[in-house]
């Protein structure tokens, strides 16, 4: 498992280890079922506290993205269509509200930006 953690990002390690992780799954890199690293094997790869992997862990597994089964480890949970769709949009509404300041911030009209956001929507084919 390839987690790559930046210090000058300015968001604490176990959310950029929980992040990355969260991003796997629901790219389907990592499907329903499969077995994540131990918490100790995790944080030995990758250079932190077992404590620091154990939080975002528990961060998955609070947001039901994976289950731990104290003895047999951490697996990816069987999750729901409809679980992945609300995170997909609720990613989707940061960008978006994102780009809503900025059009209030700098005078872009609504038509504007919804024109552009039509054409990445619809590509350029």
């Amino acid at each position: 498992m390839d987690i790559i953690i930046t210090s000058n990002t300015g968001k604490p390690i176990y959310e950029q280890i929980a992040s990355q992780i969260k991003a796997m799954i629901m790219s389907g890199q990592l499907e329903t079922g499969a077995p994540l690293p131990s918490m100790r094997a995790l944080a030995k790869s990758i250079h932190v506290s077992v404590i620091t992997v154990q939080t975002a862990y528990e961060n998955l597994q609070r947001d039901g993205f994976i289950e731990t089964t104290v003895g047999r480890g951490s697996f990816v949970s069987a999750r729901n269509k409809d679980f992945v769709q609300e995170e997909q949009q609720r990613q989707a509404e940061e960008y978006l509200q994102k780009a809503a300041e900025i059009g209030r911030t700098y005078h872009i009209a609504i038509d504007k930006l919804v024109e552009i956001l039509k054409l990445f929507y619809e590509g350029d084919d």
